[in-house]
């Protein structure tokens, strides 16, 4: 169950989200047993000759609502997947078209209808096995993943830029190693990098810039190198930003040895706050992640050298 994905909705938007540390444990042993009997209506579904190998189950207070499989060929209707069964088998069964205390275990990640259908229903959490792409290899069509990985490609554009900032602020002498850019319908609006040493302002960070002459900004996604500090987070909760992409946990500047570093994860994932906010949140993973990681590593010297410079500066 190590690479299970865990997605919640946060006020009617979708987010990647994982469990505290404290809770992994029991969230994952839970999850598996879910998540097995998914799999277990997959290959039932298949055995009856109802359709292709998907299962989903529905969830509430730990307790099973629906337990379906596809049953596309048994209904001959296309969209009778199995998310989207067992979310129709739901609100029969609970006599209402909103789920919001409920979640859905799906074994493989949902296409964009079932994901759409996971939305409206305001199932308040999924949890799914397999990669579109376990699906597609056996021969399934690949929009599967197609309208999901076109958001993951802009994504990475735009994080691309982000990392882009972060070796530039440190190449310019301006501040740390991290970068941020403010996107507005597919067009940035700003790239920014952190400013702490040039400006002589510790609250000079890249996501806490002005952006368009404006203090309203939900119309807007931020993308950062690392995961902001709570000042930062704060200062996207204020602008009303609706999006915010990160590529680094904070661990990744901890380990380089950024002084408070590390009460960037402390003050917002002890606190729950990432739950309580009120827009989406999305962690990288993969290349992506591995990319904005690296860059602390690799300015790590230049970095403590204008860190240095600036402190004996100071001290004369």
């Amino acid at each position: 169950m190590e690479e299970t994905k865990v997605i919640e909705t946060k006020d009617g938007t979708i987010a990647v989200a994982s469990a505290f540390p404290g809770q992994q444990e029991a969230v994952r042993d839970r999850d598996h047993k879910f998540l097995t009997r998914a799999v277990e209506e997959a290959y039932k579904g298949v055995e009856c000759g109802h359709g292709g190998p998907f299962g989903a189950v529905v969830v509430r207070d730990d307790e099973v609502v629906v337990s379906c499989h596809n049953m596309v060929l048994n209904n001959t209707d296309p969209s009778a997947h199995a998310e989207v069964t067992a979310i129709r088998e739901a609100c029969k069964k609970l006599n209402r078209i909103e789920l919001s205390d409920c979640e859905i275990y799906a074994s493989c990640e949902p296409c964009p209808m079932c994901f759409g259908a996971i939305h409206l229903s305001r199932l308040k959490r999924l949890v799914y096995g397999a990669n579109a792409e376990a699906a597609i290899a056996i021969g399934f069509d690949d929009f599967i993943a197609d309208a999901l990985r076109a958001v993951r490609d802009r994504d990475r554009r735009f994080l691309t830029r982000a990392v882009e900032e972060a070796y530039n602020g440190v190449e310019c002498g301006h501040g740390g190693p991290f970068g941020a850019v403010v996107v507005r319908d597919n067009e940035v609006v700003v790239s920014c990098h952190n400013m702490v040493f040039i400006n002589t302002d510790p609250s000079a960070h890249a996501e806490a810039c002005k952006k368009l002459n404006r203090i309203d900004l939900s119309d807007c996604e931020i993308y950062a190198s690392c995961e902001p500090c709570p000042m930062c987070f704060g200062a996207i909760q204020l602008s009303r930003i609706k999006r915010l992409v990160y590529g680094a946990n904070a661990e990744a500047a901890i380990a380089i040895g950024i002084d408070l570093i590390d009460f960037i994860a402390d003050a917002l994932r002890g606190t729950g706050f990432y739950e309580k906010a009120h827009l989406e949140i999305i962690k990288a993973d993969g290349t992506e992640a591995v990319i904005a990681e690296q860059v602390f590593e690799k300015t790590k010297e230049k970095f403590f050298r204008l860190l240095n410079s600036i402190k004996e500066k100071a001290n004369r």
